[in-house]
C-alpha cells in the first residue's frame, strides 16, 4: 500500500473511532489539509482504498460533502473463530 493510502486510512479511522465508526464526512480538501498531502494524492490514496475494499465512499447527492466508511473486516462475524465452549 502506498505511504499517502496508508495515511489517509489512519486519518479516517481515528475519526470514525471518535464517532464510533460513523462514517466521517470530509472532502478532497479537508482530508488534504488535515493529512498535509496534495488533493491529488488524497484522490489516488482514496482510489487505493477503495480498490482494496478498506473504505466506502458515498455521497447524499452529487454536491454533498462524500462521508467515508472505514471497512473493518476483521471485526465481521464470519471472520471470526468458534467459541470453545
Amino acid at each position: 500500500m502506498q505511504a499517502a493510502a496508508f495515511l489517509v486510512y489512519l486519518y479516517l479511522s481515528g475519526r470514525a473511532a471518535r464517532q464510533r465508526w460513523r462514517p466521517v464526512k470530509a472532502s478532497l480538501r479537508i482530508l488534504a489539509e488535515q493529512t498535509g498531502l496534495s488533493k491529488s494524492a488524497v484522490q489516488s490514496a482514496l482510489a487505493t482504498l477503495h480498490f482494496r475494499q478498506l473504505v466506502k465512499t458515498s455521497r447524499e447527492h452529487r454536491t454533498a460533502v462524500p462521508a467515508h466508511r472505514v471497512l473493518r473486516h476483521w471485526q465481521s462475524n464470519r471472520w471470526r473463530r468458534p467459541s470453545a465452549n
